[in-house]
């Protein structure tokens, strides 16, 4: 008998490819999406699988009471992102929906427990994540060391299933060579630095690592067309206040075809977190052959080393990329290991497992 499958999603920009890709893949009969969040920003197509909760009061309050229902009639329960605090009490107070439950962990909704302010807030919100996290029936990542994480911080309980996730995690060797092929050569080194406005980031530590080379012949990028706004004009002024015209801010978002030759276009991508983040961008990154620079002390590295990828140390920033052989291997490795196939047949496991 086929399961019914209910993804509990908090909009993001992965979440309509996912749904997309999941219709391609095994239709919508037996799938069920309750999303919630910023519909002009990450626009879904209205399905009969759909329930979009509105964002007036009276909606939000129809949208759990409407969760919870879809809950209890579902065989298994994924939650993308554990970031709804309110999703959370719901499981708190309604413990037997956990073993259904698998957690699609994206990384923040983990590292909270590390990187939160320590205020009693967070105590509060803690003490009730700590039993929803210990006792759901599953922890869906790719990274193994994120997934152990849980275990050490929480108790987590639930069983580990290996998936890439969604398919920004997926490299398609067709589009990039796309991409490849209509690629103006460029003699300036182009250096990308980190993904977002998100403070984790940490542009700043970045900048002064690159300020020694601010004479060279490069250009420095920095995505920030989502995350926070404060950090945005921090990020910006210093930007331009030490490496001038080049410095370059990306303020607005590119459809995902500009995007992959934007990332084309870079020689050198920096990315500087102290946490699992960025993912989508290391792999596709790699997938081109870039030189990547960031942190050893984070889970995903842990997972990129073991795969023998080629990666440089952001302790040891320098302007010198990678050889060809090292770059070629790189592209072999990620196009083998983040395959669709690989997508489709993990998600089998999970749905029908």
């Amino acid at each position: 008998m086929t399961k019914k499958i209910l993804h509990v999603c908090t909009l993001d920009k992965f979440i309509p490819p996912f749904i997309d890709f999941v219709e391609d893949n095994f239709g919508l009969d037996d799938q069920f999406f309750w999303l919630n969040g910023d519909f002009e920003r990450y626009p879904v197509k209205q399905k009969m699988s759909n329930y979009k909760v509105k964002r007036t009061r009276n909606g939000k309050i129809k949208g759990y009471l409407k969760l919870v229902q879809l809950m209890h009639g579902s065989d298994r329960i994924l939650l993308h992102g554990l970031f709804d605090f309110r999703i959370v009490l719901i499981l708190f107070f309604m413990p037997w929906l956990l073993k259904k439950c698998y957690w699609v962990m994206w990384g923040g909704d983990l590292y909270c427990y590390k990187l939160g302010e320590l205020n009693w807030k967070w105590k509060v919100k803690e003490f009730i994540r700590r039993p929803v996290i210990k006792n759901m029936g599953g922890l869906v990542t790719y990274i193994p060391g994120d997934a152990k994480l849980a275990r050490q911080w929480y108790g987590a309980k639930g069983k580990y299933h290996e998936c890439l996730m969604y398919p920004s995690n997926v490299v398609d060797p067709k589009i990039i060579e796309s991409e490849q092929d209509q690629l103006e050569e460029h003699s300036v080194l182009n250096i990308l630095v980190g993904n977002s406005a998100d403070p984790s980031n940490n542009h700043i530590e970045v900048f002064e690592k690159l300020l020694p080379y601010k004479h060279e012949n490069i250009n420095i990028f920095a995505p920030l067309s989502y995350g926070d706004p404060e950090h945005v004009k921090k990020v910006i002024e210093k930007g331009n206040e030490w490496f001038g015209s080049k410095f370059t801010p990306i303020t607005s978002f590119m459809a995902s075809y500009e995007y992959l030759r934007f990332l084309k276009s870079i020689d050198i991508a920096i990315f500087n977190h102290k946490r699992q983040q960025a993912m989508g961008n290391t792999i596709t990154l790699l997938g081109m052959g870039k030189t990547l620079f960031m942190r050893t002390d984070v889970s995903h590295y842990a997972l990129l080393k073991e795969l023998k990828l080629n990666l440089k140390n952001f302790s040891d920033f320098d302007l010198n990329l990678l050889d060809k052989k090292a770059s070629c291997d790189n592209e072999k490795i990620i196009r083998l290991y983040f395959s669709e196939k690989k997508l489709k047949n993990q998600l089998i496991y999970i749905f029908e497992g």
